[in-house]
């Protein structure tokens, strides 16, 4: 007799019907709830790749991805920054035409961006027909719903896929910055962040961490509106904290990187 038919009513009076049902329910299904909660349990959520819902109705978040997969058929470029606002808003400062702009630069910075958000981008058209020898990581600080733990492996996770897809590019990691004009658990996240990033970039070669989380902050634990402007967004001089010394790290790194003539990836 087949398993399915045991549970069969004409086979079955009311009591065998229950008592059957229960010993499938026992044997087929429930030692199949561990496996399910621990595959969830071990899915880091802030690496898992997503495009921002478009709750507004305006698609301005897939526009301005749209464009961006459209630079890469446009451009050749040397450096590619990618994040969030902290990179998209670079774009707007002096400092960005004085240092980055010769360098020849894309930037695929999008305000309000999580890591989630970047890496669903750079899975789907940010990273094609280009092979920049330096790619500027810079997201976390918006994901909010995440721990530091989940934070920093969904940072790694774009690190990962660099690596992987870019082989011979080099990255460079920037370290989150404080935010809140005083000491609050969200900076005390950033800074946990940073010290689990600083920890795991030392096992890739071609990876290195930028930390530039210290120059903002007092000594009574104040960050200063001059250099933030509402206390998370870099005012103009706070970029110049930030610009001088990639742009060092930069130029370093394109020295020591030989010309290739770039070919179109297919």
């Amino acid at each position: 007799m087949g398993k399915n038919r045991l549970l069969e009513p004409s086979l079955l009076n009311n009591s065998e019907q229950v008592f059957w049902l229960l010993k499938f329910i026992d044997y087929f299904i429930v030692p199949t709830v561990p496996d399910v909660l621990m595959s969830h349990e071990d899915t880091n959520p802030a690496a898992c790749p997503e495009p921002v819902v478009d709750v507004q109705g305006d698609a301005r978040w897939m526009s301005q991805h749209n464009r961006c997969v459209q630079e890469c058929k446009d451009a050749e470029p040397d450096v590619l920054f990618v994040g969030d606002s902290m990179v998209q808003l670079m774009q707007q400062q002096e400092v960005w035409r004085e240092l980055f702009s010769p360098l020849h630069v894309l930037n695929f910075g999008i305000a309000g961006d999580t890591t989630c958000n970047v890496l669903w981008r750079l899975q789907n058209g940010a990273l094609q027909n280009i092979r920049p020898k330096v790619v500027v990581v810079w997201v976390g600080t918006n994901n909010h719903q995440h721990t530091a733990e989940q934070v920093a492996g969904g940072v790694m996770e774009i690190v990962q896929l660099l690596v992987n897809q870019l082989p011979h590019t080099k990255v460079i990691l920037m370290s989150l910055l404080p935010r809140g004009e005083k000491p609050n658990p969200l900076r005390e996240k950033n800074a946990e962040v940073n010290h689990l990033l600083r920890a795991s970039v030392t096992r890739l070669t071609p990876v290195q961490f930028l930390d530039l989380s210290s120059g903002f902050v007092h000594s009574d634990g104040t960050i200063s509106s001059r250099d933030m402007f509402d206390y998370l967004h870099l005012t103009a001089s706070g970029y110049r904290k930030v610009a001088r010394p990639l742009h060092e790290l930069l130029l370093q790194i394109l020295e020591e990187t030989p010309d290739e003539k770039q070919t179109t990836l297919a």
